[in-house]
């Protein structure tokens, strides 16, 4: 039986149509894809991301843990300050990407996908660690709402039970956090996003979730505030060509086929999936993450072949007719061969041929830094 976060009631409350998704019943849309989309696009939306996994490693050998688990630099973070990293194994393909929040010289959070939680804790608890690290999943007591457009901060200064932290919200950089409160009414604050927008996230105890939701929404009337579905989310995380676990990666793709070779360090030492990408990187991926823009509205959905005179040179990853863009694009990882400007790219669309032509990515570039 399907999960349910803290938010459920409220959804159907607001007539959420729900779907099952990673475990857990969630909105897929309450007034439609496109509706909600621009609400986050020119206004402000929240989402209910609770059923994201949140693990805890902790102990005087975290930091260190954490820096040889995941690609990226933990080490170097400051405290408050959020990496987004992946997880590889041993081979050098994606188990899961998260971000990792440093909370101390001795605690890290990380946020996987919730389809991967379990797999990613199960990873980490078999790496060698020592008994100076401690590994918990703490996902079952957080819920996580998700503030997300251009009056994001204007939103969360109208709430009354977070107007008091419009200063720090305020000043918060891009990829830091703060912690509020402590014990049972502890609640973090970071800002990071998914939608190429300002945007903020709220971890706070499951058991007051629900009315820090209701409270949002009803303190953001005058803004335009609505809740956001699963279907948004995904066109919206999209445009800005952010990566969507089984699709742009998996365990089957490396982070340097999926253009996230910056998040990578090579420098800092050993890390789990060092050698395999080492070796990947010397010789050059197999593949590579590409943008399209298809002739007119023809839809490219994921697993779609990608053809280049003739041959199939790769797949789509990704694919949605743009609300903001108002194209058909798509997001393909194509075989190395294929050169950057190439001509006489097609897709086959249920057996038609669609032309399509490299795009830049990202496709959309927002307000996730004002």
């Amino acid at each position: 039986m399907a999960l349910r976060t803290p938010l459920y009631d409220a959804h159907l409350a607001r007539g959420g149509r729900m779907v099952e998704f990673a475990g857990f019943m969630l909105p897929v849309s309450f007034e439609g894809i496109v509706a909600e989309h621009q609400r986050v696009r020119t206004r402000v939306g929240l989402f209910d991301v609770s059923h994201m996994g949140e693990i805890e490693i902790r102990g005087p050998g975290a930091v260190a843990f954490a820096d040889y688990a995941f690609t990226n630099s933990v080490a170097t973070l400051e405290q408050g300050q959020i990496c987004y990293s992946v997880c590889c194994n041993e081979r050098g393909t994606v188990l899961d990407d998260l971000l990792v929040y440093r909370r101390g010289a001795d605690r890290i959070l990380l946020v996987a996908n919730a389809v991967n939680t379990g797999k990613i804790l199960a990873h980490l608890r078999a790496l060698p660690r020592g008994e100076q690290v401690e590994i918990d999943d703490l996902s079952a007591g957080i819920g996580q709402i998700a503030v997300q457009g251009p009056a994001a901060r204007r939103l969360l200064a109208a709430a009354a039970s977070f107007a008091p932290l419009a200063g720090r919200i305020e000043a918060l950089p891009y990829y830091r956090f703060f912690v509020a409160g402590s014990g049972a009414e502890e609640m973090i604050v970071s800002r990071t996003g998914y939608t190429g927008e300002l945007g903020y996230e709220i971890y706070l105890p499951a058991a007051r979730t629900s009315a820090a939701w209701d409270e949002l929404l009803t303190a953001g009337e005058a803004l335009g505030t609505g809740p956001i579905g699963l279907g948004a989310r995904d066109t919206l995380r999209f445009e800005p060509g952010y990566c969507l676990y089984g699709h742009e990666i998996d365990e089957e793709t490396s982070p340097l086929e999926a253009g996230l070779s910056w998040v990578v360090k090579f420098k800092k030492g050993d890390f789990v999936g060092r050698e395999a990408l080492l070796a990947e990187k010397q010789r050059g991926p197999a593949r590579r993450l590409i943008g399209l823009e298809i002739t007119g509205r023809a839809v490219a959905r994921p697993g779609f072949a990608v053809m280049h005179e003739g041959n199939t040179v790769g797949r789509v990853t990704s694919g949605t007719f743009s609300p903001t863009l108002r194209k058909s694009l798509a997001m393909a990882l194509v075989e190395r061969s294929v050169p950057q400007d190439a001509q006489g790219i097609t897709i086959d669309v249920r057996g038609s041929a669609a032309a399509a032509a490299p795009a830049a990515l990202p496709f959309y570039r927002g307000g996730i830094n004002d």
